[in-house]
């Protein structure tokens, strides 16, 4: 109830799901840093004042905790965000009380590219950058995407590729579901 929805629930019985990813760990490599270093300060601090100052501690401490509160929505935030391709569209569902669902069409795909820093070498992680026909769109620039090469082989093959063959696999794929939801069914 409390949970967000699983991207594939958005997904339409004729549209088959190509890749699922959530962005590269790196991703929160800042918010770590960060949180690490202002509870590393908030303890210093404390150890510095005097014990008769407890009010500042004590101020310090729940500043401490508003640090953990805010770093621990940050990764939950991060581990609900999901970026979804299947034959027909891009999805990317992000939010934990409040769900967005960022959509463009496959069809309106007319250049892509990825972009590896050095770090993104290293980790294994690139910016993807989607263009579409004359527009801005939602998905246009998907940072810390993990296996950048797969993604943009699968999503080349996909707006570039022979259709007639995505649709002969496509519908093999489908029999095989149909096929074990039936042998489910019979048990």
């Amino acid at each position: 109830m409390f949970a967000p929805r699983d991207p594939d629930e958005y997904l339409l019985d004729s549209e088959r799901r190509v890749i699922r990813v959530r962005r590269h760990w790196a991703f929160l490599a800042w918010q770590v840093f960060e949180a690490a270093a202002l509870l590393a300060v908030c303890v210093m601090v404390s150890y510095l004042l005097p014990p008769a100052m407890w009010l500042g501690q004590n101020i310090l401490w729940y500043i401490a905790l508003g640090v953990v509160l805010r770093f621990t929505y940050q990764v939950i935030e991060w581990w609900v965000e999901r970026i979804v391709v299947t034959d027909k569209r891009f999805m990317m569902t992000t939010g934990v009380f409040t769900t967005r669902v960022l959509m463009m069409p496959i069809s309106k795909v007319t250049d892509l590219t990825y972009k590896r820093t050095v770090m993104g070498r290293a980790l294994g992680y690139g910016t993807m950058v989607v263009e579409s026909a004359g527009q801005i769109q939602a998905l246009n620039n998907i940072e810390y995407l993990p296996r950048p090469e797969q993604v943009y082989d699968a999503i080349s093959e996909l707006v570039f590729g022979d259709k007639k063959a995505q649709a002969e696999r496509f519908s093999m794929i489908k029999a095989q579901r149909v096929a074990r939801s039936t042998r489910k069914v019979a048990r």
